[in-house]
């Protein structure tokens, strides 16, 4: 299932290429550029996993440090969450970021995270990120965020069945509720297939 997702994932950075090979003058991304890693939004369980792969393989002073920031976060999200705010519209710190505004994560990092910078429409609304230098009234080539998502959705279902696969979960709660995912990391790795 990992396999399904890597190739997922490798299909959108190529879409993310062929845009900035377009418009390189509308692509902001740069490292450091973190202004993606403060938007709130939650993962598939096949995203999780994924991360908690990831996870389990960083070292232990660092996993430490991505702890006590997943801490802030996720309790800003349950400030969110109790508040009854829109999460589309917040912001909160990603815990993967390091001090240099780099995630530590990156070869893992979701579908949301690897599309932001270009032009993406969800629900038939076109967004772009604040810093890039796509024009209003413009046509630009589109990420459907959608159909990327039904994927995602289609891969978790596969991997645990509807009533787990179908969840999501806020980048925090995949740091802190390792179980729930790394069991899923550790059976896919076991039998090879990540």
């Amino acid at each position: 299932m990992l396999n399904d997702l890597d190739t997922l994932f490798v299909a959108i950075d190529q879409a993310f290429e062929a845009v900035r090979q377009a418009h390189p003058e509308a692509i902001t991304c740069g490292k450091g550029c973190a202004d993606c890693c403060q938007a709130v939004f939650d993962v598939s369980l096949v995203e999780a996993v994924n991360l908690q792969a990831h996870l389990q393989r960083l070292a232990p002073a660092v996993r430490e440090e991505i702890a006590v920031a997943a801490q802030e976060a996720r309790q800003a999200w349950e400030r969110i969450m109790d508040a009854g705010l829109d999460p589309a519209v917040a912001r909160i710190r990603c815990p993967l970021l390091d001090g240099q505004g780099c995630c530590l994560c990156y070869a893992a990092r979701p579908v949301n995270c690897r599309t932001y910078g270009i032009p993406t429409v969800i629900d038939g609304k076109g967004h772009v990120c604040g810093f890039s230098g796509f024009e209003p009234g413009k046509t630009y080539p589109t990420v459907n965020l959608a159909s990327l998502q039904q994927r995602l959705h289609n891969f978790s279902i596969q991997l645990a069945g509807e009533e787990k696969g179908g969840g999501r979960w806020p980048i925090a709660s995949v740091i802190f509720e390792p179980s729930v995912f790394s069991a899923f990391a550790d059976s896919l790795i076991a039998a090879g297939k990540k």
